[in-house]
């Protein structure tokens, strides 16, 4: 069995939060792979179903994002599971837009979400880093997470949502770079091979040469009055 954790804050007003990238990841799985319909239970909301032979459930804590410890720590224990066991998924600052790391154990790095997690269960869980760019300074760091993403990120972001559920059957049977890939043919998918291309432009014919007058001046003269 394997838990999946979004990270987010609750609540209508934070939902398009860039804080809340975590959620909108568990709720894309939900919809794409059938899963039942969301419900409260350990400080938070789950949802429930398969992907492929595993029993997986979804949990969106509900404790506000610094608080997210608990609700793992209480799902872990009633499911009687490992850390080893859960996925964790998280807005992530130093990582441009788009762009998404695997990571397993180590640091918080500041992210109140994962400190209160490794508060309650220890660091040594997998987590799905998901960028969403730095606003450039550490004090424009909480408003920048706690607003909508722009308009301009519409794009990307649906790509990298759809991408999650394409792959994590991948993530889940261990298989970290076939989950990578799915996000990436939606991020940059292949160019066809039946698209048209550009004419080629032909090179340019180079100049001739030219030749050199090896004529006398008395042949000269001679020739411009034949």
């Amino acid at each position: 069995m394997k838990l999946l954790v979004g990270l987010g804050n609750p609540g209508a007003k934070y939902a398009r939060n860039r804080h809340n990238i975590g959620f909108m990841a568990l709720e894309q799985i939900a919809s794409d792979h059938g899963f039942g319909p969301w419900r409260t239970k350990f400080q938070g909301s789950i949802s429930e179903g398969r992907i492929g032979g595993d029993k997986v459930t979804l949990l969106k804590p509900e404790t506000f994002m610094n608080l997210s410890g608990q609700a793992v720590g209480e799902a872990m224990r009633f499911h009687k599971i490992d850390p080893a066991d859960v996925i964790v998924f998280h807005d992530e600052l130093d990582l441009a837009p788009g762009k998404m790391r695997l990571k397993t154990g180590g640091g918080h790095a500041g992210h109140n979400g994962l400190r209160s997690i490794h508060a309650h269960i220890g660091a040594e869980y997998d987590r799905v880093r998901l960028g969403i760019g730095h606003p450039g300074h550490k004090d424009a760091v909480a408003g920048y997470v706690l607003r909508d993403f722009a308009k301009a990120d519409q794009d990307w972001l649906d790509d990298v949502l759809r991408g999650i559920g394409d792959g994590i059957a991948h993530l889940i049977d261990g298989h970290g770079d076939k989950f990578m890939n799915a996000i990436a043919l939606r991020v940059a998918p292949a160019r066809s091979s039946t698209s048209a291309s550009k004419p080629k432009v032909k090179p340019a014919k180079p100049e001739p040469e030219p030749v050199e007058d090896t004529r006398s001046a008395i042949q000269k003269l001679a020739d411009r009055f034949r």
